[in-house]
């Protein structure tokens, strides 16, 4: 098992476990992930499970073609996106999570960014919104990895950290009670982001920024890839595809809809 597998696997399973399950249920906190040195860093919980807000609707007014939602949470911004005639469509790894949020009409898969999703290459926008640039602790890996689900030219909407931090830390999912001995929940990768570091990463990878504003004291980026990448990539896509053609026919079976995996 790799290590990248096993962090998915454990990540899962933290996102899982009763403290976030039950306030995704309740729809309040308190909620943290709290670092191995016991650090806390607070969860808004309640504005998650509340209707998408003017900060929301300020990076929801910017997306382009479909959205894929990558940590979506209790849903709150598929459900917008769906109610404004939008295609999205959210994935996370809490079940709990993946069940609100088609309790609000949207749609939504239980399954990590890592997994293969449906749709990868076809995507026109990727959200990464509270905080989750952070999934993984690796934000170039990340990035890299949104790059491979979204269409040419597509964008990525993040929201950082309202300070300059570049963070890499180990976390766990934490109500802020003291646990019974044996039952705190597993850490996980995470990283926190401001804008200036995220900007570095991602220039760093071949993405630039289009687009930077504030709302509600939240910061958001708005992402695209640089045209050089883009045209070396492109022309690597397509000598791939000449060879594979010259192999075998194409097969219409595999033109899919963006909602099919």
């Amino acid at each position: 098992m790799t290590t990248e597998t096993t962090d998915t696997a454990t990540e899962t399973t933290a996102w899982s476990t009763d403290p976030y399950t039950a306030a995704l249920r309740t729809g309040r906190g308190p909620l943290f992930l709290r670092r191995t040195d016991g650090w806390l860093l607070p969860l808004d919980i309640e504005r998650w499970c509340a209707r998408a807000d003017a900060a929301d609707l300020s990076a929801l007014r910017r997306c382009e073609g479909a959205v894929l939602d990558i940590g979506c949470g209790p849903g709150r911004l598929v459900a917008a996106l769906a109610a404004r005639g939008r295609r999205a469509l959210g994935v996370d790894v809490s079940e709990a999570a993946v069940e609100h949020t088609l309790r609000l009409g949207g749609t939504a898969l239980r399954r990590s960014v890592f997994d293969p999703l449906p749709g990868e290459g076809r995507w026109g926008t990727v959200l990464l919104m509270d905080g989750n640039i952070g999934i993984g602790g690796d934000p170039a890996g990340l990035l890299r990895r949104v790059g491979g689900l979204l269409t040419h030219g597509g964008l990525i909407i993040a929201e950082t950290a309202p300070l300059d931090i570049d963070e890499r830390v180990r976390v766990r999912v934490d109500d802020g009670r003291r646990p019974p001995p044996g039952a705190a929940g597993s850490h996980f990768p995470w990283a926190r982001l401001g804008t200036p570091a995220l900007l570095r990463h991602a220039r760093a990878v071949g993405w630039l920024p289009v687009d930077q504003w504030e709302a509600a004291g939240r910061p958001f980026v708005a992402l695209r890839r640089s045209t050089a990448r883009v045209t070396r990539q492109s022309a690597e896509h397509a000598n791939s595809a000449a060879v594979i053609s010259s192999q075998r026919a194409r097969n219409p079976s595999d033109d899919r809809s963006a909602y099919r995996s």
